[in-house]
């Protein structure tokens, strides 16, 4: 089963559906196809691509099948933009002897599909596998695909984690712990400059509290705080200051 995508980043999303299909016995291998450039969406925010391939190789080694979950560069050899169905014609001509290839994809597709190029030619020759997508009713082609109603429906997609990235919010309910690591490591999700401020601040105020400079800790909590007064790393910190200062100077606070 061949799933194509961006994977801008690949996120546990993905990786679910990938263990759905190979634990209903929809196929015996997924393939996800990382697609260099989508002809349908901008450019200009994707990840290098290398970069999109080797999380996707990350997210599928952590996988609980990663020994039938794999990413594939496929796209990256052939010409550009990437169209399913000329990757799928390429596939057919040098694996067909050996392969049968259907196609995952989210119901979010649907209703932009008779844009993609030849896309008769995909619905007639290929076993179309749909997964629910919230705020998307597949109504169309309903003769053509296999819609997969208890699919894992996860409510974030990519750009949702590249939103809550740059807005310092927390991702690990979204990327496994090798893929975020590697973003981390690599500088891959840049945070806005808020984000960026409040999280220099605290980084700052981890320090002086590191040396037991108590107030100038606090100060830059505080400051962080008035910043993003929801961020749970400084509030947890403001109140260990204020326990701490308290025990050390009760009798100023308890006359």
């Amino acid at each position: 089963m061949l799933y194509f995508g961006s994977f801008n980043p690949i996120h546990k999303g993905h990786i679910a559906l990938a263990e759905y299909a190979i634990e209903r016995g929809l196929c015996d291998s997924v393939a996800l196809i990382v697609s260099p450039q989508n002809p349908l969406k901008e450019g200009d925010s994707l990840i290098a691509e290398l970069h999109r391939f080797e999380m996707a190789e990350i997210a599928c080694r952590e996988s609980r099948f990663p020994e039938q979950i794999m990413p594939s560069a496929i796209e990256f050899l052939l010409p550009r933009p990437s169209y399913t169905i000329d990757t799928l014609r390429y596939l057919q001509e040098n694996n067909g002897a050996e392969m049968e290839f259907s196609v995952l994809m989210g119901a979010d597709i649907i209703p932009q599909l008779d844009r993609w190029k030849d896309y008769q030619e995909l619905l007639d020759n290929y076993n179309i596998n749909v997964y629910p997508r919230s705020g998307y009713t597949v109504d169309k082609y309903l003769d053509k695909i296999t819609f997969l109603a208890d699919a894992p429906l996860h409510d974030y997609s990519s750009t949702d984690i590249r939103e809550a990235y740059a807005e310092g919010r927390d991702t690990s309910a979204m990327l496994s712990k090798g893929v975020a690591e590697y973003i981390a490591k690599n500088g891959l999700l840049k945070r806005s400059g808020r984000a960026a401020e409040v999280q220099s601040l605290i980084t700052q105020a981890k320090a002086a509290y590191g040396r037991n400079e108590w107030g100038k800790a606090l100060n830059e909590f505080n400051a962080a705080l008035k910043l993003e007064p929801e961020n749970r790393e400084a509030q947890e910190y403001v109140k260990m200051i204020q326990e701490i200062l308290e025990f050390r100077y009760k009798d100023i606070y308890n006359p």
